[in-house]
């Protein structure tokens, strides 16, 4: 299995590992069972991600997805940070492995689950479709 440099980078050398406290939103996707668990934090200061870190229990893939997911949102405006994809991960990435793409989908739920929880806990009205309604039951198949 060929992994991009890309890839190998962001595994080896993870950027924004780590939990805020008290941070202002925290999204949570994955299942045990799967084997991958990505926890996004968010400091959200007017209206932009002023720091995020995460933290991810899982395979290369994982932390390189979630690590280079972290790095496009930051310092962005929350209406920019809200049309990530794990389409948009991916191309950053430099591609991955077909069987490794859900990786890459639990990094855009994980960061819109912690936009998501934000906005719940300040009270701010959001377009739900644009914030699927992701828990840890959740679980992409490999």
């Amino acid at each position: 299995m060929l992994y991009s440099e890309k890839v190998m980078d962001h595994f080896r050398n993870p950027r924004n590992v780590g939990s805020i406290e008290n941070a202002d939103g925290v999204g949570e996707v994955g299942n045990a069972k799967c084997g991958d668990i990505m926890k996004i934090y968010l400091k959200i200061d007017n209206d932009v991600v002023t720091d995020v870190k995460f933290e991810t229990f899982g395979c290369g893939s994982a932390i390189a997805s979630s690590s280079m997911a972290t790095e496009m949102i930051k310092g962005k405006p929350v209406d920019q940070v809200l049309t990530l994809t794990n389409k948009a991960v991916v191309e950053a990435l430099d591609g991955l492995p077909a069987h490794k793409l859900h990786c890459s989908v639990l990094a855009e739920e994980a960061v819109k689950a912690a936009l998501k929880d934000y906005f719940d806990k300040n009270g701010i009205a959001y377009d739900a479709s644009l914030l699927p309604d992701v828990s840890c039951a959740d679980c992409h198949e490999h």
